[in-house]
């Protein structure tokens, strides 16, 4: 390792030094009673480390002969990561304690899981790439059961890690089988490779690995374990599992696809555009039955993913930089929704029935505002946020000659509405309901600036689309 390798590696270094000295002072010392200022201390890191990102020299750098990757792409991931993980954090920190899960592991292991999905944005290698996914991973399995006495929460974490363990079997034996026909690791090694015709071997190994990361994204049909993990896992894991790794995920996709198979898009396409369909329909349909609104929201992601893949089906830089701000939009709005789950409660004990929001305006019009403006934002309503979101990656589909692919998009936003609508006309016109909603002042500002920027970030799309072009521009070269 070179001083020059160092110094491109030199945020990830300083999150895992971070996480690793923590943990040791924590287990060392056996206390708890830190957990509140590790929530802060990293999530305070994790800002200034985006913010060190974000203003981080333009241009492509290459450290470990090519294994990691820092460029446009790969810095607009991190910033998005890192934010998306420290917003989680702090709402995150007065359930925890109200409720026994005040652990010091937590916000470590979160540390470690972002660790991971920094290296998986800047993969260049499909070694680089697999360690970083199984170090999210790893982190994301113990965080699911992070309520060790709840049957269900065991239960949750044991599904995931057996489901994930299939896909990481999968994404293993597709990159078996794509070194085994390029002769290397390296994406641009393989892209030379493919350049000169495409084995079908080579197909089949990109096959596997685009399945194995689909399970990542919760995308159809690899989603079976979303609506338990969700359900079952402690909130404030769910909210996260709903930002940061997705966002890494899809990153990873649209990298994989790109750096190591983007000469023949046309081959990768096809797969990614039948998840998307089949995730869009999957999710638009099966949430209509849900009552719990942590599952609904399990669902409600599947179909969100189905877009973003949209955007990544497009094939083209238009079509990447769709998927990027449909990413920024969709943590936005999860954010702010899960600041709102976060706070349901009757008695003093977590709610999540949705018919139990019966009435709420009545109690809690502000709340029940910002509510509605999420939920039609996260349905594709215009003029809110989430419309122009999935307005870009229909019209990167069709500037695609995909005009198939944007009208299945259309007809599954159509069906999934119904789900949304109806949280709203429950809390104005449904029965009385008995669900309270006290919030700690952090909470109340992740849910009011998250409507907030629902309405005006219409104007100029955060001001983040610009960042979005430079990032797709990078990658798709």
């Amino acid at each position: 390792m070179t001083a020059a390798d160092f110094s491109i590696i030199l945020p990830e270094f300083v999150l895992a030094l971070y996480a690793m000295v923590a943990l040791l002072v924590a287990v060392y010392t056996g206390r708890d009673a830190l957990t509140p200022a590790l929530i802060w201390g990293t999530a305070g890191l994790f800002l200034v480390l985006a913010f060190w990102i974000g203003a981080a020299e333009p241009g492509a750098r290459t450290a470990f002969g090519g294994m990691f990757v820092d460029d446009a792409f790969a810095r607009f991931a991190k910033v998005a990561v890192l934010i998306s993980a420290a917003a989680v954090l702090v709402m995150s920190k007065d359930y925890l304690i109200r409720r026994g899960l005040g652990r010091f592991e937590f916000p470590l292991l979160v540390a470690l899981a972002v660790v991971g999905m920094m290296l998986m944005v800047s993969a260049g290698d499909l070694m680089s790439l697999y360690l970083g996914l199984e170090l999210q991973s790893l982190a994301l399995y113990i965080v699911a059961a992070l309520r060790r006495d709840s049957a269900r929460s065991s239960e949750a974490g044991l599904k995931y890690f057996v489901l994930g363990s299939l896909s990481s079997g999968l994404l293993l034996y597709g990159a078996s089988l794509t070194y085994g026909y390029a002769g290397t690791t390296l994406f641009t090694g393989i892209l030379s490779v493919v350049g000169e015709g495409v084995p079908l071997g080579l197909l089949f190994g990109l096959v596997f690995m685009l399945a194995g990361l689909a399970f990542k994204i919760s995308a159809a049909p690899f989603h079976m374990w979303t609506p338990d993990v969700y359900e079952g896992s402690p909130t404030p894991v769910t909210a996260f599992f709903a930002t940061a790794p997705k966002v890494a995920a899809m990153a990873l996709i649209a990298r994989l696809a790109f750096d190591a198979f983007g000469a023949i898009p046309g081959d990768w396409s096809q797969v990614i555009a039948a998840l998307a369909v089949v995730s869009m329909f999957v999710g638009a349909i099966a949430a209509i039955g849900q009552r719990d609104i942590k599952r609904l929201m399990a669902y409600s992601s599947i179909a969100h993913m189905g877009f973003a893949l949209v955007g990544l089906a497009a094939g083209t830089a238009a079509g990447v930089q769709s998927m990027l701000l449909y990413m920024v939009i969709y943590v936005a709005m999860n954010v702010g929704t899960f600041a709102f789950i976060l706070s349901m409660e009757r008695d003093g004990r977590p709610v999540a029935d949705i018919v139990s929001l019966g009435q709420f305006h009545r109690n809690e019009p502000t709340k029940a505002l910002a509510v509605l403006v999420l939920m039609f934002s996260l349905a594709g309503v215009p003029p809110f946020l989430g419309f122009f979101a999935k307005y870009a990656v229909l019209m990167a589909a069709v500037d695609a000659g995909m005009a198939w692919l944007a009208v299945a998009g259309v007809v599954s936003s159509v069906i999934g509405a119904f789900y949304y609508i109806r949280i709203v006309y429950l809390m104005y016109f449904g029965k009385e309901g008995a669900v309270e909603a006290p919030m700690v002042p952090v909470q109340w500002a992740m849910l009011m600036v998250s409507a907030l920027v629902m309405l005006v970030g219409v104007v100029n799309l955060f001001g983040i689309e610009p960042l979005a072009a430079l990032a797709a521009d990078a990658l798709v070269r």
